[in-house]
């Protein structure tokens, strides 16, 4: 097993390569480590979970509102199911709250029994439609003019950074070589295939397309046109911790052309978040904030819960989503040419991932990749970064044992040295501040790193001599 980040890559030959390590292209590879196979993941960024994956609305979808009959409607309950057992031995920090699709207007309102009926037609039985006076009492500080709510209590919040971080160190710790800061430019088609990267050559037998947002370049460079992504900038606001005792589902709106809406969610990590936006752009890398979404959320934001925008914003940022213009994921095989494209993995990717591997990977059967004698994984126990469990600071057996766990560095997040220094020693370390802060909350407070960030700094560089 190896992660590198610099330098010309291994010769020899890979059995499979994956092409992006956001969190589906990280499980694809988890669920490859499973089997007796010469196995890379590559990724353009310094860190796995990078790109789409570190910016979504981090829920854990039943799929009620899919489109039924669709290969989504499909692997999103089969993902949820899988992922929440996977949470649970890997320590990823689910909340299980439950959601209200608010109707706000009489059209939402006539709208709630169509939604509960294709909940029903994807398997999920237990929505039901409730009266304005319920939803009330269930979310007293809710904007007035509210009609009626499809109630959704299988909906819960999850850690996105953590997920990722959990696929791709099982996978590197099974034998999965990870190659970061590797772009893939070229791919000349053959036997094995031969991939030009900002790294030099890697040659593949089988090749996975997880790309994400350049998932339909990669496509083109096969021969194929499968599918266009079209990046869809979703813009957030994240409030203060402070403002977690005004929430206490997930709040949803009735859905639109563009997709869900702008919703209200608490986070795992004790926030509230308020978005996304839906922008279709041309420029996959405009990940910036506009005054106009920022508007366009606050006034969205004023409707739902009005008393949300008294309190303090602790962050802004934007996420891409790899929007194809279907209503389907746009996963294709191409047996003869042993290549498998997965495009169009938009906000139920998270939730749907690993059952998106085990998809990915039949398919790769039937290109003749051997997958059979497939083995356990040793399982992986992650750093907990969830308010709802216990954390390193407040635990006084940690601090018994090693005292760095109780020497906070970040107090606003309440971030010990011993979780920095685990980060930086870890299967997977960061490759930036940023990435450092996915796995330790580190600088992503109120301050947003204002009094720490010397600190973590210094010992993000000692840690990487």
């Amino acid at each position: 097993m190896s992660v590198t980040t610099g330098g010309a890559l291994p010769g020899g030959e890979y059995d499979v390569t994956v092409v992006g390590a956001g969190v589906v292209g990280s499980a694809i590879a988890r669920e490859l480590a499973r089997l007796p196979l010469r196995t890379a993941l590559v990724e353009a960024s310094d860190d796995v979970g990078d790109g789409t994956s570190k910016a979504n609305t981090a829920i854990l979808h039943t799929g009620f509102d899919a489109v039924p009959g669709t290969l989504e409607s499909r692997l999103v309950p089969e993902g949820r199911r899988r992922l929440a057992a996977y949470a649970a031995e890997a320590g990823i920090p689910v909340e299980p709250l439950g959601a209200l699709l608010v109707a706000w207007d009489e059209e939402q309102l006539a709208a709630l029994p169509g939604l509960a009926d294709k909940a029903v037609r994807n398997g999920c039985r237990s929505t039901r439609i409730i009266p304005a006076e319920e939803v009330r009492a269930r979310e007293p500080q809710l904007g007035p003019g509210v009609l009626g709510a499809l109630d959704v209590p299988g909906e819960s919040i999850v850690c996105p950074w953590t997920t990722t971080l959990a696929y791709a160190t099982q996978a590197v710790r099974a034998g999965t070589d990870l190659h970061l800061n590797c772009r893939v430019s070229s791919v000349t088609p053959g036997e094995p295939h031969l991939l030009g990267t900002s790294r030099g050559p890697l040659r593949t037998r089988h090749l996975v397309n997880a790309a994400g947002l350049y998932a339909d370049e990669i496509d083109r460079l096969l021969g194929h046109a499968d599918f266009t992504v079209t990046p869809r900038r979703g813009q957030l606001i994240v409030f203060d911790e402070l403002a977690r005792g005004l929430v206490r589902h997930i709040l949803l709106p009735v859905p639109g052309a563009l997709g869900k809406g702008v919703l209200v969610t608490p986070t795992v990590y004790g926030n509230v978040m308020l978005g996304p936006t839906a922008e279709d752009l041309d420029d996959k890398t405009a990940t910036g904030s506009t005054a106009e979404g920022l508007a366009l959320l606050r006034e969205k934001g004023r409707r739902i819960l009005p008393a949300l925008l008294e309190e303090e914003v602790t962050a802004v940022y934007a996420g891409l989503r790899a929007a194809t213009g279907s209503e389907d994921y746009a996963i294709g095989a191409h047996p003869a040419q042993r290549y498998v494209s997965v495009g169009g993995i938009r906000s139920t990717g998270l939730t749907a991932s690993m059952a998106i591997a085990a998809h990915v990977v039949a398919l790769l059967g039937e290109g003749g990749l051997p997958v059979t004698g497939a083995r356990e994984l040793e399982p992986v126990r992650m750093p907990n970064l969830g308010e709802a469990f216990p954390r390193p600071y407040r635990d006084a057996r940690m601090i018994a044992a090693d005292p760095e766990y109780g020497r906070i560095v970040c107090h606003c997040e309440r971030v010990t040295r011993g979780e920095i220094r685990d980060a930086l020693a870890a299967t997977v370390p960061p490759g930036s501040l940023d990435g450092l802060r996915r796995r330790t909350r580190a600088r992503g407070g109120r301050c947003q790193g204002f009094h720490c960030g010397a600190a973590v700094r210094a010992l993000f560089e000692e840690g990487r001599r």
